[in-house]
């Protein structure tokens, strides 16, 4: 099997709420369907995504790609790729003028399962087809009645674990949120807070002990501080036994790996670079630090969580992504399914691609009615 062609779709359309955190809010989904097409036919498929700022039209995507990235994909074996260890040096130290890496690699994992008729975790070399799901509110700028909407349909539909956005200036906001949320799910639920970085070391310290006086139990507090406050963090891990920190999301494989070394983490925050992740996630299983697969586009982490053995649970955060493609990720009762179909199992929706794509650039005022959610019962709007 060799890479033969590409495919670039261009999406851009409203979100059905409002995401963020204390630090950032979006409201629109900005993201383009990366189809790498082999000799045989085989496609494999990654998504390239902007978070604050809409991708260029389509031709310039294509142009930058064509550019940047497919002299080094043309006539080679997926496989490879997706195996290939590089060490750039001085002036190639650099990423790719639009953000292509995730979107290259869950595709080139997908073409290398396909050609050997695996689903993409037993290619991984799993041992299960599962891992729980935890919901992610991504909740920081709703009302309190859409938060309690949010997450009172989560725990309706069986999630047992719930994790909020802290981090407001006003700390009495956050024990709000934290109020809400044990008030509105099951009383056994295991709850998270994400405060983003939006504490120092000694503030997290003092205000981890004011949660706990109050009476709410945390699985474990994500981000606390500063990613390289290695300090901070192993403090927090020393003086704070009654909860875990989460710390890693923001730091590159050789970050997580310092991080590591340094003993600022008690659980490793994991994202959705296959090759990256399959890789700090042995280190990790070889340290014995438990595992978090955060938020991956369309739930293609699930594959990752179900192959390495130190993790426990996936981040899922109701984002309206799932038109798509034709068969998302099956989540049901708080547990996400790898599925067992070739490759990551996901196909681009040609429906999606007829009715979607925005080859061009629109403002933020046309881009209409956000595409319904199935597994929000459309109740969440955009605000």
């Amino acid at each position: 099997m060799q890479i033969a062609d590409f495919r670039l779709t261009r999406f851009q359309f409203a979100r059905d709420r409002v995401i963020g955190d204390s630090q950032v809010r979006a409201d629109d989904a900005n993201l383009a369907a990366l189809e790498l097409i082999a000799n045989t036919g085989a496609v494999g498929l990654g998504f390239i995504q902007t978070l604050f700022f809409p991708l260029p039209d389509v031709a310039e995507i294509e142009r930058v790609f064509r550019s940047e990235v497919w002299p080094g994909l043309e006539g080679q074996a997926p496989a490879a790729l997706a195996h290939r260890v590089g060490r750039p040096r001085g002036g190639k130290q650099r990423a790719y003028t639009l953000p292509f890496h995730e979107a290259l690699q869950v595709a080139l994992w997908d073409l290398a399962a396909k050609q050997v008729d695996l689903p993409l975790h037993k290619l991984l070399g799993s041992s299960r087809d599962q891992v729980r799901a935890y919901a992610s509110g991504l909740d920081y700028h709703l009302s309190d009645d859409e938060f309690v909407n949010l997450f009172g349909h989560a725990d309706a539909i069986g999630y047992p674990a719930f994790k909020i956005k802290v981090g407001n200036p006003d700390f009495e906001w956050d024990l709000h949120r934290l109020n809400l949320v044990t008030r509105t799910v099951r009383k056994d639920a295991k709850i998270m807070v994400d405060a983003n970085e939006a504490w120092g070391a000694k503030e997290a310290l003092m205000k981890l002990e004011t949660i706990r006086k109050a009476g709410y139990e945390l699985l474990w507090v994500e981000d606390p501080i500063l990613r390289n406050d290695h300090d901070g963090l192993r403090l927090l891990r020393e003086s704070a036994p009654w909860t875990m920190i989460n710390s890693g999301e923001y730091l590159d494989a050789n970050g997580k790996r310092l991080l590591m070394e340094a003993g600022g983490t008690d659980i490793l925050n994991v994202h959705g670079q296959v090759t990256d992740v399959m890789r700090i996630g042995w280190l990790a299983a070889d340290r014995g630090i438990p595992v978090s697969l955060g938020n991956t586009f369309l739930e293609t982490g699930v594959h990752m969580a179900a192959a390495l053995p130190e993790v426990e649970w996936l981040e899922y955060s109701f984002q309206n992504f799932d038109h798509l493609v034709d068969e998302p990720v099956l989540i049901r009762d708080g547990v996400a399914y790898a599925p067992n179909r070739p490759g990551h199992g996901l196909v681009l929706s040609e429906t999606a691609r007829k009715n979607w794509s925005r080859p061009n650039l629109l403002p933020r005022d046309q881009l209409g009615e956000a595409p319904f959610n199935p597994r929000t019962g459309g109740q969440q709007r955009a605000a």
